[in-house]
């Protein structure tokens, strides 16, 4: 459905809201009152549809106990991956989980023992890290900074043996977006040494333009082990607060022992009304909306390579997914700790240290441009002056 072209430079305030990027940013960097490019959740509205089906339903005023197994939910998402993917996906293996993270929990728990290994590419989203390791099991990070060794994948995967492989797709925080031939390689690599496999597809629809995504639905036909998908409308139309997520699960005996965690153990057998709500007007009415913020994130990274290439004399690279930039800070020739000193302490801007992200994230910041290109621009303004002050000391 077409929409009118959205204002996304309008500057909302945040505070107020409980908002854990704004509101909570002290809780990370010590300091409240920071302007903040940390956790990836964006600074534009919502789409206007979730506002007016969200104010229906409150006008309505009924919130009881809502079934989340229902032809215009899991329809709503098989009709997307369709249109955005080009995969036929049956309603059948569609399942409803809180939040995509919960998902990961149940599936580690599910496809693997208690101290066996978890692979996964590096750096990667922290919330892996912690909860693959708080789960019992043993995480491997495979290097990919400087692009896959394939040869060098399989040897490890050879030799440690792992029970699941977890991608992010596209990846956070390096905005790669695997492509077929790379999808094709995972996918022969798990059948062969017998590893389950993860896909956390969040990120799949906040694409640069032209960029071509390939979801793991897509290669279900061909794998011979344990898989899911496991993603949400929430990040690519900014609803994370309304807590709804789904995963993609092909295996019948796999899908019921999901499930059977999901309610009998866990108790999770009603969705939040609202969230099933505005994921199903988002993926059926919104797609518009995406285009066009898609468009604006594409003209953010714009200005933010040539920002950095005039200011900084960075030449940095823009990602084919996300709308988180990876900014390699190495050339400064600066160490990390003073320069996030000199941005919370002088500078009073809130940027995620790389090293959060695991192996490979040192020297790294991961700076979020899911915002108006003003609160870019200060941001990026800020980055520099910080630069600039160590400098002058050295």
């Amino acid at each position: 459905m077409k929409v009118d072209k959205i204002n996304f430079d309008a500057v909302i305030n945040r505070y107020g809201t409980y908002s854990t990027q704004w509101d909570y940013v002290k809780d990370r960097f010590g300091e409240a009152n920071l302007l903040p490019f940390t956790i990836s959740d964006m600074d534009f509205k919502a789409p206007q549809g979730v506002s007016d089906v969200l104010i229906k339903a409150a006008e309505r005023g009924i919130f009881g106990y809502t079934r989340w197994n229902n032809g215009d939910f899991k329809g709503a998402i098989t009709n997307w991956f369709s249109r955005r993917y080009h995969s036929n996906v049956s309603q059948n293996i569609v399942v409803y989980s809180p939040s995509v993270i919960f998902s990961l929990a149940k599936l580690i728990e599910q496809f693997s023992a208690p101290n066996k290994k978890v692979l996964t590419f590096s750096p990667c989203y922290d919330a892996f890290i912690n909860t693959v390791t708080a789960n019992n099991r043993v995480l491997l990070q495979f290097n990919i900074d400087g692009g896959v060794n394939w040869s060098r994948l399989e040897q490890l995967i050879a030799e440690q043996q792992p029970e699941i492989f977890l991608l992010c797709n596209p990846e956070n925080p390096l905005g790669i977006a695997w492509s077929d031939d790379e999808m094709e390689r995972i996918v022969g690599l798990c059948n062969a040494y017998h590893v389950a496999i993860i896909s956390d597809e969040i990120h799949m629809d906040v694409v640069r333009a032209k960029t071509k995504t390939h979801t793991l639905a897509n290669y279900f036909d061909e794998l011979k082990v344990s898989s899911a998908v496991i993603s949400s409308a929430s990040k690519a139309f900014n609803i994370p607060a309304l807590g709804c997520s789904y995963a993609l699960i092909p295996n019948s005996l796999d899908r019921e022992l999901f499930l059977h965690s999901l309610k009998q153990k866990n108790a999770l057998s009603s969705v939040p009304y609202l969230g099933m709500l505005a994921t199903i007007e988002c993926y059926n009415h919104q797609e518009d909306w995406l285009r066009q913020l898609n468009n604006y994130i594409d003209n953010n990274f714009d200005f933010t390579k040539r920002f950095l290439k005039e200011n900084l004399d960075l030449n940095y690279q823009i990602p084919s997914a996300t709308y988180l930039g990876w900014i390699n800070v190495s050339p400064l020739n600066i160490s990390m700790k003073l320069l996030q000193h000199e941005l919370v302490k002088n500078q009073k801007v809130a940027i995620m240290d790389g090293s959060v992200y695991g192996n490979g994230g040192h020297n790294y910041l991961r700076f979020n441009l899911g915002a108006p290109k003003s609160k870019i621009e200060d941001g990026l303004n800020r980055l520099a002056k910080a630069v600039h002050a160590i400098q002058d000391t050295q």
